[in-house]
């Protein structure tokens, strides 16, 4: 007979133990197995983040109708004019467009800008010798700006023109002694049909370059041009600004009273003097003897002090006294 060996009691102590920390672990696993088995098809899908957005409805901004705007028929509209474009005049101005009363051999514009509306019909005229005296436009427009801006300056009784340039191809050409002279070459200031002389003696008369009196009396479309807007008003005084430093001439062959009795007028509240400084040219065809001479009006012709001021404050002074001068 075999006999049995004995298991030592520490090693059943042993045993005993890691069977209870077995049952243990299985224990508190146990919870945890069935979810790690679920099937995947009870797991919530992911979702990328393009199909998320493409799954968001854009965002639509809500459209407020405006109320429509009825004029108010009692209201008083208001005119609106667009800037006429100047050479010197500034960018800021707004005017209404002048009248053109002809143009120049080069089709450029003679405008003439209108102010007031009374009885006595006054007209300034600048440029007649284009780009060589170029400062007087610039002073028309200085001018032009100035009534605009002050239309009370105007007397009641008065309607003013200004002409700005007579000779807008001169001016374009150049601002030097070139600019004198219109596109043909003539002499504006020797081209009016009174005295006229295609040439003429030349000692103590500008004489820098070559120019003529023109073809015949009035031959020069700027010239006929102001002739006849001359002949469609009532002019009882005119102004011919020039550059530079003589001073003022009263127009007339002979000698006119009302012309020098305005010259000496505006010689008073000027520091233009008259008489001028006589250097001996004989003049023939200008605009301010043929206007005394034949149409009977009071005409001076005033001289700047150089070729690049406009002398505008002695000029606004001289303005007034134009306006408000009686013949």
């Amino acid at each position: 007979m075999t006999k049995k060996r004995k298991v030592p009691k520490f090693l059943v102590i042993i045993w005993s133990i890691n069977i209870i920390g077995l049952a243990l672990l299985v224990f508190f696993l146990w919870d945890k197995i069935p979810l790690r088995a679920r099937p995947e098809q009870d797991a919530p899908q992911a979702t990328s983040s393009a199909t998320l957005a493409s799954s968001v409805p854009p965002f639509a901004p809500t459209i407020y109708s405006l109320p429509n705007v009825m004029p108010n028929p009692r209201s008083t509209p208001i005119a609106v004019t667009t800037p006429t474009a100047f050479d010197y005049l500034p960018s800021t101005l707004q005017a209404p467009p002048p009248m053109v009363i002809g143009y120049s051999v080069m089709g450029r514009p003679l405008e003439v800008y209108k102010f007031g509306h009374g009885a006595s019909e006054r007209l300034i005229v600048a440029g007649i010798h284009g780009g060589y005296e170029w400062n007087t436009i610039a002073l028309a427009d200085e001018l032009i700006e100035e009534l605009y801006a002050h239309p009370e300056l105007v007397p009641a009784d008065v309607t003013l023109y200004i002409l700005r340039a007579l000779n807008p191809d001169g001016d374009a050409r150049a601002h030097d002694r070139t600019g004198r002279v219109n596109e043909n070459g003539v002499d504006l200031n020797h081209n009016f049909p009174y005295h006229w002389k295609k040439e003429w003696d030349r000692e103590g008369c500008w004489n820098y370059l070559p120019t003529t009196g023109g073809t015949a009396p009035a031959s020069e479309p700027e010239t006929a041009a102001l002739i006849n807007f001359i002949s469609l008003h009532n002019f009882d005084a005119l102004i011919s600004y020039h550059s530079a430093a003589l001073g003022i001439f009263a127009g007339g062959m002979p000698p006119f009273a009302p012309s020098e009795d305005l010259a000496q007028t505006i010689a008073n509240k000027s520091p233009y003097a008259y008489p001028p400084i006589d250097t001996g040219c004989e003049y023939s065809g200008n605009l301010t003897d043929w206007a005394s001479s034949v149409e009977g009006i009071p005409s001076v012709d005033i001289e700047l002090s150089n070729h690049r001021d406009t002398d505008f404050g002695a000029n606004l002074r001289i303005l007034n006294v134009f306006l408000t001068w009686k013949p």
